[in-house]
């Protein structure tokens, strides 16, 4: 447990009793929790974890600096903040066309799709398909092209701008945005111009093992890749295209979640700012859009579902977060300047385990209650 005198002591109190009982019902076989609110000049926070890291092939304890395969959080933090970099240099625009974007023809069906949409998950992109089965029979090198060519050949699920869909489709293309018109590949441009200027760059990373970090939450026992899954990304079509992608890829500890968040907090509250993008693009980054009716999104980040939220029953509407597959989230709250992380390893050792669906509400619910 992070120190941080009663306020630390409070909320360890009365968080411990659910992550137990959380472990015991097999929710996770670990957790990592960050909380932190903003009063003034005044700013506590606590980061706690329980449990295991792993169970097979053995079990592990959790610890603070335990990297969690961060799985979806990847797209709000590294693709979402890329663009904002890039719509700040005024390479890109929020209702450029998706022929621009990626400099090419895009098929009739596609042509009115916009940045915004893509960020708004209106686009009409279907949700997923396991491409990952038909890139693995294709030469590494070109299959970053061929992904491309599979999601702009696929047939849109709605008419664009019709419907909300969440779309990892869409997510995978915004990061070949952010590669094409940057000129950069998307873990240098996110580590360069995003995570670099907040101290993160080495904390907040692309394909861990590669930069000589050891210590990991475990994900899925994978059938097809015959091995427990820790330190490699546990998205298919992510792991198929080197383990970068605009959807997923990104790993980190809690406390470097609990910074990031904390950090996008303090920049809509206007006490700090990034050098790469205005605080008031941030802003309008967090406004829910309404493009598309009952809609929570606004772009690239979630806001709360007005009944049955994983946020919970009592987090501000005006609030924004992201889920991640794996078992992780973040959620801030403007309202209570409050940023609370949950990070765990729900999909060890199988990704079947949806028990975190109930749990997440009650989590949330129990940090508002304690602060």
């Amino acid at each position: 447990m992070k120190d941080d005198g009663s306020f630390a002591a409070g909320l360890f109190k009365n968080l411990d009793p659910l992550i137990k009982d959380g472990i015991s019902r097999k929710v996770f076989p670990g957790a990592a929790v960050g909380v932190s609110v903003n009063c003034g000049s005044l700013k506590k926070s606590f980061s706690a974890v329980w449990g295991s890291s792993s169970l097979i092939p053995r079990q592990k304890p959790m610890r603070r600096e335990t990297l969690f395969d961060l799985a979806s959080l990847t797209k709000p933090f590294a693709t979402t903040l890329a663009l904002l970099c890039l719509v700040q240099e005024k390479k890109i625009r929020l209702d450029e066309t998706l022929s621009s974007l990626l400099r090419l023809d895009a098929p009739p069906d596609k042509k009115n799709i916009t940045l915004r949409h893509l960020l708004n998950h209106s686009s009409g992109l279907a949700d997923h398909h396991p491409f990952y089965q038909k890139l693995v029979a294709v030469a590494e090198q070109e299959r970053k092209n061929t992904l491309l060519n599979l999601i702009l050949a696929d047939e849109l699920s709605w008419p664009v701008g019709s419907k909300a869909l969440y779309s990892d489709l869409g997510f995978i293309l915004l990061g070949m945005i952010v590669e094409l018109q940057s000129g950069l590949p998307l873990d240098i441009f996110v580590r360069e111009k995003v995570m670099a200027p907040l101290g993160l760059a080495d904390r907040v990373v692309f394909n861990p093992r590669q930069k000589d970090k050891k210590d990991f939450a475990a994900t899925e026992n994978c059938p097809w890749r015959n091995k427990v899954l820790a330190g490699d990304v546990h998205d298919d079509n992510t792991w198929a295209v080197g383990g970068v992608s605009g959807q997923a890829g990104l790993f980190a500890a809690v406390d470097s979640v609990l910074l990031l968040s904390s950090f996008l907090l303090e920049v809509w509250q206007d006490q700090a700012s990034h050098p790469h993008f205005a605080n008031a693009l941030l802003k309008e980054f967090f406004k829910r859009q309404d493009m598309v009716s009952g809609s929570t999104w606004a772009l690239g980040f979630d806001t709360p579902s007005p009944t049955g939220s994983s946020a919970g029953s009592l987090i501000s509407k005006d609030s924004v977060g992201h889920l991640g597959f794996t078992g992780t989230s973040f959620w801030i709250d403007p309202e209570r300047q409050l940023v609370m992380v949950l990070l765990t390893n729900r999909v060890h050792p199988s990704r079947e385990n949806n028990r975190i669906r109930q749990f997440r509400p009650l989590f949330h619910d129990r940090v508002i209650n304690s602060v």
